[in-house]
């Protein structure tokens, strides 16, 4: 009798997410192969060689790749990419490794997106359900490849954090609880300009939800309300807003406080209670509460995880105060809805240096405009390539500065600040131009912020 031949499955990308689909892969019997065409680190290599999958790097070899039963790709590679194109040409199908891990697991899923406040939010969420007991683990673009923890490391319920990469080639997964912070232009450059083209890949987060499910969205966002004209969903609306209109299950009363009306009776707590402060942090401890609430987490431990949260590194992150000058690490701002959020909990007063610039995505600079006006009293660009931000903010501030390193940039805000204002790295862009990674950007701003004490 002929022996049958194992299902093969190829990965491209050999980072987090890939490394663990290839750990999963094996522990369930597939073929597995792994390619990545640019360097495989070190720690990823030695687990790959530990766990014995073959894998390649520095090129793709064709003839081992489209042979796949099934294809893995990194949410880095573009659909449009020749090697993705091939793939689909022969009809194998193209996944993400959020989906392949969705197959072998039960767990219940709390998935957030959003254009802003994802990483904050998930790892607001995650912290509640752990402070409660719950047994609860963190994925996504955040903490442990999914496919690994269902692989190794199982739990109770996953709190995912999702980009509209990882959300482009899901097909079968469903969130038990998805959350949709907000939609503002961002990586228009991935999806040919076309604002649409990002809000469907957003809104997939919500295929396949059931009447059972809960769909958390900031109420007021008209992007996700004209949107929800157009698509279905049978899960259960759970809108969030500022103050409380039709339906809202989470707004600020008359009182200034915090109320929650979810699965358990209303919490109410005052807003001045909230770990984190702003408009965007109240929003997230919204979607955060709601999303505890609707896995019937009780108030009280909700409340007391809403009140000691530590907050997330490089999202409003207070560096030090320097000769009265207070620094605020905001790297994680990678759009300009990002940056508006940072400048709306920024003074009123006209106190703010503000440190923008990198890797332009199509960024619409006039959403940011008022509030440079009425807060900013020197704008720093900061990257290779600042004639845009030059020429939109030159009249607009009292003072602006061309910079192309961090060195520059950290001393021409210096310059400009005086006792009492603060400096806010805020970039609005991506990091690809100066640095690695928004991370990498927002440690060596701390190091040269601790380097002026």
């Amino acid at each position: 009798m002929q022996q049958q031949h194992k299902k093969r499955l190829v990965i491209l990308g050999g980072g987090e997410s890939g490394v663990g689909a290839a750990i999963l892969g094996k522990d369930r019997g597939w073929d597995v192969f792994l390619s990545d065409s640019g360097e495989i680190a070190p720690h990823y290599s030695r687990v790959l060689s530990d766990e014995g999958i073959p894998f390649e790097h520095g090129h793709h070899t064709a003839e081992l790749i489209l042979n796949a039963t099934e294809v893995i790709k990194s949410p880095g590679i573009p659909p449009t990419a020749p090697l993705v194109r091939e793939l689909t040409a022969k009809g194998i199908p193209v996944i993400s490794e959020i989906e392949f891990a969705g197959r072998y697991t039960d767990a219940k899923m709390v998935c957030i997106t959003g254009s802003n406040g994802k990483t904050t939010t998930t790892m607001l969420i995650h912290h509640i359900l752990c402070s409660s007991g719950i047994d609860a683990g963190l994925a996504g673009n955040v903490g442990k490849s999914l496919a690994l923890q269902v692989a190794r490391e199982p739990h109770d319920v996953y709190v995912v954090e999702l980009s509209s990469f990882q959300l482009e080639n899901m097909y079968d997964f469903k969130a038990n609880v998805a959350v949709m912070l907000n939609i503002t232009p961002d990586h228009l450059d991935r999806y040919d300009y076309d604002m649409q083209n990002y809000v469907n890949a957003k809104f997939r987060i919500i295929r396949n939800m059931t009447p059972t499910d809960s769909f958390i969205f900031w109420q007021d966002d008209p992007v996700i309300e004209r949107q929800l004209e157009r698509v279905a969903t049978d899960a259960r609306l759970m809108p969030f807003a500022e103050s409380c209109e039709e339906n809202t299950k989470a707004y600020v009363d008359a009182e200034n406080e915090l109320v929650i009306k979810a699965e358990n009776s209303p919490l109410v707590m005052p807003r001045a209670d909230l770990a984190l402060n702003g408009l965007h942090n109240l929003f997230n401890a919204m979607a955060a509460g709601l999303s505890a609430s609707i896995l019937h987490v009780k108030n009280s431990d909700i409340r007391r995880a809403l009140s000691d949260f530590e907050g997330v590194e490089h999202r409003l992150e207070f560096v030090a105060t320097v000769d009265g000058v207070r620094w605020i690490n905001d790297s994680k701002a990678t759009n300009v809805n990002s940056c508006w959020y940072a400048l709306e909990s920024m003074p009123q007063s006209r106190s703010t240096v503000l440190i923008l610039g990198g890797k332009d995505k199509g960024n619409d600079y006039s959403e940011i405009l008022p509030l440079v006006r009425s807060k900013v009293k020197a704008i720093v660009a900061m990257g290779l390539h600042n004639e845009k931000i030059m020429e939109f903010f030159g009249n607009e501030v009292p003072a602006i500065a061309d910079t192309n390193t961090l060195a520059d940039a950290v001393a021409a805000a210096r310059s400009f600040a005086s006792e009492g204002d603060t400096v806010l790295l805020s970039p609005c862009c991506a990091s690809f131009d100066l640095f690695h990674s928004y991370e990498e950007r927002g440690h060596l701003f701390k190091q040269a912020v601790a380097g002026l004490e």
